[in-house]
């Protein structure tokens, strides 16, 4: 059994409604490139050297990065020596069972945030501005919500114009309470009074809010690192997750920030903003090989329920399924030629 029917048994049933939403949301990149995938197979028949430069250059394309596209190469250049694969039929198979591989190699990962019963889980997003962090937080906390949590927002970005409103905004639509102070105010200071006022009412996750950018960027880090240090006098062991909020239109500029902001943050997973709107889908293989933090949601769309945990296997599902189809495809003409 083909990996592409592998992932289409596992996603059957329960999942196929979030399968495609990460199908929808990979839109652009699918067509940007498995479609040259496909057409690379399709031109190609033989898997050979040049066969593997030119997808070599299709994946850097996409931004999967330079690592990943050396060790994918590998892997594959390996597993076409092991089985003795001659022609290109199947490899879009293949090479998605390799990605997914890659994803999960390393220390275990997994998308699900670190939210324990009868304590008062902290969350605190970080990122530059334009990111997308607030309506993130905003969509995070309606998810929560609907799973049955209390959730608390803190406006922890008093330098932005206009940040602490989006916030309360995104409160009032989800019907989440926002701690807030004036424009301006100390960040620590908004973040301490929302730790205390979610102790007191029991709250079950505080999201926190916070800057994203001050004068320089050594300003911007110190203040994180006091937010930090404010929220573990509090609560011993928080912030419980560090999630950075990256905008996947970026490509390899979101890898850059992410090693700048892990450097003081110490980053326990990545919400991977946009990816419906760039062809540059490749980042999460990146950002989860070069810096080994786990990429635990993905903004698929707009709609408020666009906000999904990042799943590899959908992932991967979404980039290649018009090689799924091509394949369904391929088996029902043989089935038809088989009946002849």
């Amino acid at each position: 059994m083909s990996f592409f029917k592998k992932i289409k048994d596992k996603i059957s049933g329960t999942n196929e409604a979030v399968a495609e939403k990460f199908k929808d949301g990979l839109t652009k990149t699918r067509d940007s490139f498995t479609s040259k995938v496909n057409d690379l197979v399709f031109r190609f028949r033989v898997v050979d050297e040049e066969f593997f430069e030119e997808l070599e250059e299709l994946l850097l394309q996409a931004d999967v990065g330079f690592e990943t596209v050396m060790e994918l190469i590998d892997l594959l250049k390996e597993e076409v020596q092991r089985k003795n694969i001659k022609n290109t039929t199947g490899m879009q198979s293949l090479i998605s069972e390799k990605l997914v591989e890659i994803y999960n190699s390393g220390e275990a990962v997994t998308s699900e945030l670190d939210i324990k019963e009868d304590r008062l889980n902290v969350i605190l997003m970080v990122g530059v501005n334009g990111v997308g962090k607030t309506t993130t937080i905003g969509k995070m906390a309606a998810r929560l919500k609907k799973e049955g949590k209390t959730v608390m927002l803190a406006a922890g970005d008093t330098f932005r114009a206009g940040a602490i409103e989006q916030l309360v905004v995104w409160g009032e639509r989800t019907g989440v309470e926002v701690v807030r102070q004036a424009e301006g105010s100390d960040p620590a200071a908004v973040i301490f009074d929302a730790v205390k006022a979610a102790k007191k009412r029991n709250v079950d996750v505080l999201i926190c809010d916070t800057a994203g950018r001050l004068q320089n960027k050594v300003n911007l880090m110190n203040e994180l690192e006091k937010v930090h240090r404010v929220i573990g006098r509090e609560i011993e062991g928080a912030p419980h997750e560090v999630l950075l909020a990256l905008d996947a239109t970026t490509g390899q500029n979101a890898l850059i920030q992410a090693q700048t902001f892990n450097e003081v943050t110490n980053v326990t997973g990545i919400v991977l903003t946009k990816l419906d709107g760039t062809a540059k889908g490749g980042i999460v293989l990146a950002i989860r090989n070069k810096l080994e933090i786990p990429v635990k949601f993905v903004g698929l769309g707009e709609g408020i329920d666009d906000l999904q945990p990042f799943d590899p296997e959908k992932y991967v599902y979404g980039l290649f399924a018009n090689g799924l189809e091509m394949e369904e495809t391929d088996d029902h003409e043989a089935e038809i030629e088989e009946d002849k």
